[in-house]
């Protein structure tokens, strides 16, 4: 089921991003069911009611403002990788002249002289926004077909006016005589419309949904001109399309700060500089940031065929976007992490020597991008390795059982699948690799786990077996006591001399773990096996009938008892 969500929510514009109430999103292992699934939901009020089956992503309906206790709840559970609030974001957007109309950010990254080696044709970048206009100009020539996930139809018509904006920037028609022209001018693009409302905010689950859409559908290139690094389910998106050898550019944000997030190494997030090089006074910076690029007064399309200067991360994403765009076309062969370190390597350092904050590896040069990228070779043959980490050899599974793996490789894992008894269990395309291995479907006894390990060069790492055995054999309940005996003395027996032998016999269907014998109440010895030997010193044992009793039980609690009596 692909899921289609609408806003519903008041269009003042939001301080801060709004989480969706009532939703979550939950990254499961794959290979969990649906009715396995349903078990996991069903004591937090949980019900899933959208399901990315590509990245086994699942859109959550939870109880009203219980929507962050049920995703902690939900992360300690083995069988889910993570658990997030579905958070509303907006467009990376600031205000600017609309008659500022100097095409500075292509010459600063050196745009026109990569040209000469490639303008990216044959690349597809999918515009994850508010949709395109469709009979702009500068963009209509390089229209592909692109999707609506939250009304789950074509319909990607611009409703806000930011992703036309977002289209030209990156690849605005070239060599048409109007216009303007983006990074990358030969280059097609997919309109994704990741929002219906006419304010530009969008759910995380459509822009995971639409980004996984655009990976089936050929994208090579994906921009997201909102805040998406934090988000797990957008980064198993991204992790998808770069299985599919795609690249994923993200916005870093303009709310000036460092909002604390970890670099994603499956998005390339890109900070803004204006014409002097400076970081923008708006731009987020932190740890998460890759690169930077022009995002200050960059002149480009508008919604209803016209053209305007616009601001924001949101624009420095699709000039990078661009950029790996032209190196595409130029060495189709090479895989989405020697793209990105080649864009990283080749970047003019600003600021701090090397990686900073505020910069990243650098301002995004497409000239020596473009070039470095066709002096590479990409050749890999090199297996990726992997083994299987949990369970280990020699385990008792049952049940729904939890597999984990490791893999990696030099330039980067696309797939994981496991088998069990040479039987695919579940393929698992995003990091870490997990299975949830429904062993009931498996017959009882020695079964062999194998998992394989592929590249996007095709080359494939096989794990060393492991062999566990599956046990869903229910254990019966034991209701049989032991039965146990008293050999010496006898029954009726005339005690003489000083020390009395008793003998203690027991037995049982399972097991006797306790057998005890007493004289008259008091005990006397304890074992822990079916026979007990006890010493009675009957010296000062007043003359008369004695009881001697005996006592067996076993590991299910069962016991019986035995007595006889005897006379000193």
């Amino acid at each position: 089921m692909i899921l289609a969500l609408t806003a519903s929510y008041a269009t003042d514009v939001f301080a801060a991003p709004q989480k969706a109430e009532g939703r979550i999103l939950v990254g499961t292992q794959a290979g969990l069911s649906d009715n396995e699934l349903d078990k996991i939901l069903k004591p937090h009020g949980g019900k899933a009611i959208g399901h990315i089956r590509q990245i086994n992503l699942h859109v959550v309906q939870v109880p009203p403002q219980a929507e962050e206790a049920v995703a902690r709840a939900l992360t300690k559970n083995p069988h889910v990788k993570f658990a997030e609030p579905d958070m509303l974001v907006e467009a990376e957007q600031i205000p600017d002249d609309p008659n500022y109309a100097s095409a500075w950010h292509l010459p600063k990254i050196q745009a026109p002289t990569a040209w000469d080696n490639s303008q990216g044709s044959g690349v597809i970048i999918a515009i994850l926004d508010t949709g395109v206009d469709a009979s702009h100009p500068d963009l209509a020539g390089n229209l592909v077909a692109g999707w609506n996930p939250v009304s789950g139809n074509t319909d990607t018509s611009d409703v806000y006016g930011h992703g036309t904006k977002v289209a030209g920037s990156a690849a605005a028609m070239a060599n048409n005589g109007v216009g303007v022209v983006g990074v990358a001018g030969s280059a097609r693009i997919m309109p994704i419309r990741i929002t219906n409302d006419p304010t530009g905010y969008a759910y995380w689950s459509n822009i995971a949904n639409g980004l996984t859409w655009a990976a089936d559908h050929g994208a090579q290139v994906a921009n997201i001109s909102y805040e998406a690094t934090s988000s797990s389910s957008i980064a198993s998106a991204a992790q998808y399309l770069r299985s599919k050898g795609g690249v994923t550019v993200v916005a870093a944000g303009n709310s000036s700060t460092d909002p604390g997030y970890s670099d994603s190494p499956y998005m390339i997030s890109v900070s803004a500089t204006d014409s002097n090089d400076a970081k923008a006074s708006w731009s987020n910076f932190g740890y998460f940031v890759d690169v930077a690029a022009p995002g200050v007064s960059i002149w480009t399309t508008t919604n209803g065929g016209g053209y305007g200067a616009v601001s924001g991360t949101s624009f420095a994403s699709p000039v990078t976007a661009g950029v790996v765009a032209l190196m595409m076309a130029a060495n189709p062969s090479l895989p989405p992490a020697t793209l990105e370190q080649v864009l990283e390597n080749t970047a003019t350092d600003l600021g701090d020597a090397g990686w900073d904050t505020a910069y990243g590896y650098g301002r995004v040069n497409a000239a020596a991008a473009v070039q470095t990228a066709l002096q590479t070779q990409a050749a890999d043959t090199q297996a990726p390795s992997t083994s299987i980490t949990s369970p280990s050899s020699g385990s008792k599974v049952a049940g729904v059982a939890t597999v984990s793996v490791s893999a990696n490789d030099n330039v980067g894992v696309t797939r994981v699948e496991l088998y069990a008894a040479g039987k695919l269990v579940a393929s698992d395309t995003t990091a870490p690799f997990g299975f949830s291995w429904d062993t009931t479907a498996q017959a009882d006894g020695a079964t062999s786990l194998v998992a394989y390990a592929y590249d996007a060069a095709g080359n494939k790492g096989i794990s060393s077996n492991v062999s566990v055995t599956v046990d869903n054999i229910p254990d019966v309940a034991d209701t049989l006591a032991p039965t146990v005996q008293i050999s010496n003395p006898v029954n009726g027996a005339k005690l003489i001399g000083t020390n009395i032998t008793i003998n203690v016999n027991a037995s049982d269907n399972v097991g006797v773990t306790r057998t005890t014998c007493a004289v008259d109440g008091q005990v006397l010895g304890i074992s822990s096996s079916a026979t007990l030997k006890c010493t009675w010193n009957i010296k000062k044992v007043a003359a008369g009938i004695h009881n001697i009793s005996a006592t067996a039980e076993d590991a299910a609690g069962n016991k019986s008892t035995t007595s006889i009596q005897v006379t000193k």
